[in-house]
C-alpha cells in the first residue's frame, strides 16, 4: 500500500494515457507492415512466386503482431471504460467492417494455396488487400473523428448515448476531414509496409516496393500537412474551462467543456509537443531518401520515427482529451474524469512493468531468429510456407 499511495491519481491517469498510446504505436509499427504488405500485395508481386514471397515476408510474424492490437483494446477496456463504452457502440459498424477485413488476413494465408487454381489464389490475394487496406484507411478515418468529436452525450447515471440512425453511425464518420486522415493514414502504412518489403524481399518484389513506397511515402507527407492546415483553420477545438481536478472522481460530467478556437492552440500553450510533428515529416523525408536511395535497415527505422511520430501528434495535441463530444460538450471524455479507479490503474500498472519487459525482449528475440530475406529458395524448400 506504500507503493499505491506514492502514486498520485493524477499520475497514474497520465502514465495510462501515454500507455496507451505506447500501445497503439506498438501496433502501429509491427501489425502496421503486415497491413502495408498486404495491401501492396497485389501490386508488387506479378506472378504467383512473388506473391508468395510477398506474403512470406510476413506469414512468420503477423499474429504476433497483432498481440499488440489485442493489449490496446484490453488497455482501452480497463484503464478507460466510459471511452470503451463510447467509441466501441457508436462506432460498431466501424468496428465491424475492421475485424470483418482483418479475419480475411488468416483466411486468406491459410487457403490461398489450398487448390491448385490460379484464380483461386488471385481472389484470395484480393482478400489479402482488402485485410490490409481496410483496416489502415478506417483507423485513420477514427482518429479523423476523434479530432471532429463525435455526437454522443451522457445520462445523469452516466449511460453514453449515440445520436444519430443506425446507418448513420457508419456512414456519418466518413466526413472530408476524417477521410482525409484515412489517407494520411493508408499512405503511411504502405509506406511501411513498403521498408519492410525492401527489407525482407529482393528482386522485382524489393524494386516495386520501393517506387509504390515513395510515391506513398510523398501521400502520406502531402495529405498529413493538409490535415495540419485543415485542423488550423478549419476544425474547432474542445477546452476545459474552469477549474480543472486532475484526481477527482471518474465523472465527465463534473467538467466544463466550451468548444471553439483551434486544437493547433495546444502548440502554443506546450511548445514542446512540436516535436512530434517533425518527427512525423523528418521520418516520412528520410524513408523515403532511402527507399530511393536503396536503403534497407535503415528505411524501416525511419518509416517507425515517421509513424511514431504522427501517432504521438494527435494524442500530444488533444490532451488532455480523449474523446471530445459535438452534441454535450460537458460529456466529452478526459484524461482527468475518464479513467478507472486509483487502485485499478496501479494493479494494472504494476502488472504492465512486470509483462511488457517480457512481451518485448520475446518480439525482440522473435525477430532475430527470423532476421534475413524471403527468397525463392526459402519458399519451395519450406513445406511450411504460405
Amino acid at each position: 500500500m506504500i507503493l499505491h499511495d506514492l502514486f498520485t491519481f493524477e499520475f497514474l491517469r497520465v502514465v495510462w494515457w501515454a500507455l496507451l498510446g505506447v500501445l497503439l504505436i506498438g501496433f502501429a509499427l509491427t501489425d502496421g507492415f503486415d497491413m502495408g504488405v498486404g495491401a501492396l500485395l497485389p501490386f508488387v508481386g506479378k506472378n504467383g512466386m512473388e506473391r508468395r514471397i510477398t506474403i512470406n515476408t510476413i506469414g512468420p510474424v503477423w499474429e504476433g503482431n497483432q498481440v499488440w492490437f489485442i493489449l490496446g483494446g484490453g488497455a482501452i477496456f480497463a484503464a478507460w471504460p466510459p471511452l470503451y463504452a463510447v467509441s466501441f457502440s457508436g462506432f460498431y459498424l466501424a468496428m465491424f467492417a475492421v475485424l470483418a477485413a482483418l479475419i480475411l488476413r488468416p483466411v486468406g494465408f491459410k487457403y490461398r494455396s489450398k487448390r491448385d487454381s490460379q484464380a483461386w489464389r488471385n481472389g484470395w490475394d484480393w482478400a489479402l488487400f482488402v485485410g490490409g487496406a481496410v483496416p489502415a484507411l478506417l483507423f485513420g478515418v477514427a482518429v479523423g473523428n476523434v479530432l471532429l468529436g463525435v455526437p454522443f452525450h451522457l445520462t445523469p447515471d452516466l449511460m453514453p448515448m449515440y445520436d444519430g440512425t443506425f446507418y448513420g453511425k457508419f456512414l456519418g464518420l466518413l466526413r472530408p476531414f476524417a477521410l482525409l486522415a484515412g489517407v494520411v493514414s493508408l499512405s503511411m502504412l504502405l509506406m511501411h509496409g513498403a521498408a519492410w518489403l525492401t527489407l525482407k524481399a529482393e528482386g522485382p518484389v524489393q524494386e516495386r516496393a520501393r517506387k509504390i513506397g515513395t510515391v506513398a511515402g510523398i501521400v502520406a507527407a502531402a495529405s498529413y500537412a493538409l490535415a495540419g492546415v485543415w485542423l488550423a483553420i478549419g476544425v474547432d477545438g474542445f477546452a476545459i474551462v474552469g477549474e480543472v481536478v486532475k484526481d477527482g472522481p471518474s465523472n465527465p460530467l463534473y467538467s466544463e467543456v466550451a468548444r471553439g478556437g483551434s486544437w493547433i492552440s495546444a502548440y502554443a500553450e506546450r511548445p514542446w509537443i512540436i516535436i512530434a510533428p517533425v518527427m512525423g515529416f523528418a521520418g516520412i523525408a528520410m524513408a523515403v531518401m532511402g527507399l530511393r536511395a536503396g536503403r534497407e535497415v535503415s528505411t524501416l527505422l525511419w518509416s517507425k520515427l515517421a509513424i511514431t511520430g504522427i501517432i504521438s501528434s494527435v494524442g500530444l495535441t488533444m490532451f488532455p482529451f480523449i474523446l471530445p463530444s459535438t452534441v454535450d460538450t460537458n460529456s466529452s471524455l478526459t484524461v482527468w474524469d475518464s479513467s478507472s479507479s486509483h487502485l485499478t490503474l496501479f494493479v494494472m500498472l504494476v502488472m504492465a512493468l512486470i509483462f511488457m519487459p517480457i512481451i518485448l525482449a520475446y518480439t525482440s528475440w522473435v525477430y532475430k531468429v527470423l532476421w534475413g530475406k524471403v527468397t525463392e529458395a526459402d519458399v519451395t524448400g519450406n513445406p511450411t510456407s504460405y
